[in-house]
């Protein structure tokens, strides 16, 4: 087996900077369902464990919101009852405890069936899930702020599970009930780091894939995937070399897969599928350099906005802009192997909408037009110190990384992170397959099934193995 990395490390959206004695991810910054993780490397040989510093990450996030008040999410679920209920409002525990009941019984339903398993699309799960409950459960016609207008009272607590909605790149207010899998798995399960940031990860799952006999190729962009017969003959590397292949597994956007790289009735078919479907939203990231420490900034922060549905209106709708008081995401691990002593590395996220994106009203985003990404970095400087972190006197540096910037890293169409969303009753079980409609071509990766986050991509190696392997 050959790997051909576009990039000259390997990666993609888990990507690593490093300055100055710093080591920043710049994407994911914990693990879920670290048992995916666990299998793997079991099924390949030593454990995981034996090549990565695994460990817990507690409060799994520490919310703040424009009214002061303050939560520590944990996986205890003794203890997040009574934060809920001192933190937010009496009978608070009670309500989180009841909708993780019923996102039990949604995660039971599709695990296996969906997560899984190998989906053409919704009838697939449907054949699968054949239990009246199971249906109950999925609640296919039921949105995510649905779910919670029905389950939690204190409306910050919906905030917190709206925010779930943006894990799979989505709107809660048309996203499937069934992200509620989503804060399940993370209470269930817990939330983890990886010591020396979550690059290491990759690396080891490079290293693993290298001792088990592929051959890989850094630097190495695909032109176009070459077809004879109609089926899979091999890729054309933007060098001009060829190399023959009778299966090629993509793992790239499913957007520009279809639109650049193959041609041919199937891919125009698949293309007119994913025009179906609403792109994921993207992501603007601060990476800073901080001198010093930083009282009350926890491993994850997320600080609210006074009014979240405008963030929401902002990304996806008629007039799509940067997002004027949005959602501060700030990753700050404890962590020497990442900053220099004395030291932080902070990776700053929120949400935005992709570049090009264009609504009925107003231009397309230009996050590369003159001092767009500057003035925007600025913005949220600001917006931090007017939530109480204040950095303006401590930075060592910034690194600015726009969607724009993303999708020329990562080839993902307008730098959408999970390439499609989940807007819409379907839409979380529309993603293009894993086996494409071109013999010999599969797909694995956020864009495609099951979907975006390192476990679900992950599984989607997984399915694919399968697939080869009963070719």
């Amino acid at each position: 087996m050959t790997v051909c990395e576009q990039s000259p490390q390997v990666g993609g959206k888990l990507g690593l900077l490093k300055r100055d004695g710093f080591r920043f991810d710049t994407g994911p910054s914990l693990v879920t369902l670290p048992q995916v993780f666990r299998e793997l490397f079991t099924d390949t040989g030593a454990p995981l464990e034996s090549v990565v510093d695994l460990r817990p990450v507690e409060p799994i996030a520490r919310y703040r919101w424009a009214d002061g008040a303050r939560l520590d999410a944990t996986a205890d679920p003794d203890a997040m009852h009574e934060r809920l209920d001192g933190g937010l409002s009496p009978g608070s525990g009670d309500d989180w405890r009841a909708f993780l009941g019923h996102a039990a019984a949604v995660w039971r339903a599709v695990e296996g069936p969906f997560l899984r398993s190998a989906l053409r699309g919704p009838a697939d799960l449907l054949r699968q899930a054949v239990r009246v409950r199971d249906l109950v459960a999925i609640a296919p016609h039921r949105t995510l702020r649905q779910l919670g207008r029905r389950h939690l009272r204190d409306p910050r607590l919906r905030m917190v599970l709206d925010r779930y909605a943006t894990y799979s790149g989505s709107d809660p207010r048309v996203a499937p009930a069934a992200l509620a899998v989503v804060p399940y798995v993370e209470q269930a399960f817990g939330a983890w780091y990886v010591r020396g940031g979550l690059y290491r990860l990759g690396e080891a799952i490079r290293d693993r894939a290298v001792e088990r006999g592929a051959a890989l190729r850094t630097a190495a962009r695909v032109a176009r995937i070459e077809l004879a017969g109609g089926r899979v003959a091999g890729v054309r590397l933007a060098d001009g070399q060829r190399l023959a292949a009778d299966v090629v597994i993509a793992n790239t956007d499913a957007a520009h897969l279809y639109r650049d790289l193959v041609a041919g009735r199937a891919a125009v078919r698949a293309r007119s599928a994913l025009a179906r479907a609403t792109p994921s939203l993207s992501g603007f990231v601060l990476l800073l350099g901080v001198r010093g420490y930083t009282p009350g900034l926890a491993h994850h922060n997320v600080l609210f906005p006074a009014d979240y549905d405008a963030e929401f209106d902002a990304v996806f709708g008629p007039r799509p802009r940067p997002v004027g008081d949005p959602t501060l995401y700030v990753s700050a691990p404890d962590d020497p192997a990442v900053a220099p002593a004395g030291c932080q590395a902070w990776f700053v996220l929120v949400n935005a909408p992709r570049q090009g994106q264009r609504g009925p009203v107003g231009a397309p985003v230009d996050w590369d037009a003159g001092t767009t990404a500057g003035a925007y970095a600025d913005h949220l400087l600001d917006l931090l110190a007017a939530r109480g972190f204040d950095v303006s006197g401590r930075l060592r540096f910034r690194e600015v990384i726009t969607p724009a910037d993303l999708e020329r890293r990562t080839g993902a169409v307008g730098g959408a992170i999970y390439g499609t969303s989940s807007n819409g009753p379907r839409a979380a079980f529309l993603r293009p397959a894993n086996r494409s409609p071109v013999p010999g071509l599969f797909l694995v990766g956020g864009s495609s099934h099951p979907g975006g986050g390192l476990p679900l991509v992950t599984l989607s190696a997984r399915i694919v193995a399968g697939l080869v392997g009963q070719a």
